[in-house]
């Protein structure tokens, strides 16, 4: 079990409390989701308690994811799209920190799990077609219709932009769960690798499980640069479908 890659991925339970009737379990995943949007919210008021002229590096830090998101919200939406930047600018950070967090010895990667990358993706389907409806009326049904094509290719065009918009929340929520779990399962292998060679050879063991160690390294390093990466990609995605929503085509 110590060495099993999916082990890492179990949820269990520490307690549980009743709140109003309703039973309410404390899980390492819930743990850990509460702990990432609680760090959260301490660097972000330590980072702007004293908001200096000449920053610190905290504020510094923070001003640059700021206009990191700034951009890739304009760059995605237009100007429109600002008035998404709270919501875009707290669902990158929280997916960095959270996906950072899975990388802490003993920890849990929480957007590991299907159910927490699909609820913020349906959070996210969910405020396209709000925003979409509110936008343009019934007039946004018009995105699953490609401007300029000849009528006879709509009967093919259109189920297929139905089927690829319906889509999207899967693929969102898919896309991160699976490099995140792909990620952790690849580091606990390598690690497998090097404990049962030192087990099975003993002292000249160490020589062989230098080659896995050395795998592994370079695999935490990588796998440091893809939970930011995917961070970014769900944010963007994010942005994208935002741009659809008040744009259309």
């Amino acid at each position: 079990m110590a060495i099993d890659p999916l082990h890492q991925f179990e949820i269990k339970q520490f307690g549980s409390f009743n709140l109003a009737g309703v039973e309410i379990a404390i899980t390492n995943q819930a743990f850990w989701i509460v702990g990432s949007t609680l760090f959260l919210c301490i660097l972000l008021i330590l980072a702007t308690r004293q908001r200096a002229m000449v920053p610190n590096k905290m504020q510094n830090v923070l001003e640059m994811t700021f206009s990191f998101v700034e951009d890739m919200i304009t760059s995605t939406s237009g100007k429109a799209g600002l008035r998404f930047f709270p919501f875009v600018f707290t669902l990158f950070t929280f997916m960095a920190i959270s996906n950072l967090a899975g990388m802490i010895p003993g920890s849990y990667a929480s957007t590991s799990q299907i159910t927490v990358t699909g609820a913020f993706a349906l959070l996210v389907f969910a405020m396209v077609w709000v925003v979409g409806l509110l936008t343009h009326g019934l007039k946004f049904l018009t995105l699953f219709v490609p401007a300029g094509v000849p009528k006879p290719l709509l009967v093919l065009l259109i189920p297929l932009e139905i089927i690829s918009f319906f889509a999207r929340p899967l693929t969102l929520a898919v896309r991160l769960m699976a490099n995140m779990l792909a990620g952790h399962i690849l580091l606990k292998v390598f690690a497998g690798f090097a404990i049962m060679i030192i087990g099975a050879l003993g002292t000249v063991g160490l020589v062989g499980a230098a080659i896995p160690a050395v795998f592994l390294v370079a695999l935490s390093g990588l796998e440091l640069f893809v939970a930011l990466i995917q961070a970014y990609i769900f944010s963007l995605l994010t942005c994208v479908y935002f741009n659809d929503a008040l744009n259309l085509h």
